[in-house]
């Protein structure tokens, strides 16, 4: 191919892309423990860095407007916190802590699954 010499990519570049790819794939694979979405509603769950999750959904209220919500949790040895649309950070309650643990729990669980099955179709 022409484009790879024209726009070469570093080691460091295509590791990003493939980093990038994976997560993409990891939130589509996320959204999907919750159960099914509406036509027009989008959600995606996943692992950002080691302390930080991110749950984003998106879609059509009643009027056709579009609804946007992010909420980012961050693991501290203190406890988890909850931001929503970047608002300040919150601490979970006791019923909310549980849910995030086994929810954290089954995605990895598929994840490891995910990954297993791709690893043995190589």
């Amino acid at each position: 191919m022409l484009l790879p010499k024209i726009f070469p990519q570093t080691a460091e570049q295509r590791a990003l892309q493939l980093e990038r790819s994976l997560i993409r794939m990891e939130a589509k694979i996320g959204g999907q423990l919750f159960g099914e979405l509406s036509k027009g509603h989008r959600r995606e769950f996943f692992c950002l860095d080691r302390h930080t999750w991110v749950w984003h959904e998106e879609w059509l209220d009643k009027q056709g407007h579009q609804q946007i919500m992010t909420t980012k949790y961050n693991v501290r040895p203190s406890g988890i916190v909850k931001s929503q649309n970047s608002q300040s950070y919150q601490a979970l309650s006791e019923a909310e802590a549980r849910n995030f643990y086994q929810t954290t729990q089954l995605y990895r669980s598929r994840m490891d699954a995910e990954y297993s099955r791709l690893l043995q179709a190589a």
